[in-house]
């Protein structure tokens, strides 16, 4: 039987959020990360009316 890991919308945020950072800019993974994880903590602090 085939495992199936679960990934939660949190990761799955930061993950696109790292590989847009990563295309488009001459970063490595672990600051693409790292960037990722700021951008997707702000987002979550905007008010909801304001997003």
């Amino acid at each position: 039987m085939k495992e199936i890991a679960f990934i939660s919308r949190y990761e799955r945020r930061v993950a696109f959020v790292q590989d847009v950072l990563a295309k488009n800019q001459t970063i490595g993974d672990d600051v693409a990360r790292e960037l990722a994880l700021q951008v997707v903590y702000a987002i979550d602090h905007i008010p909801e009316p304001t997003r």
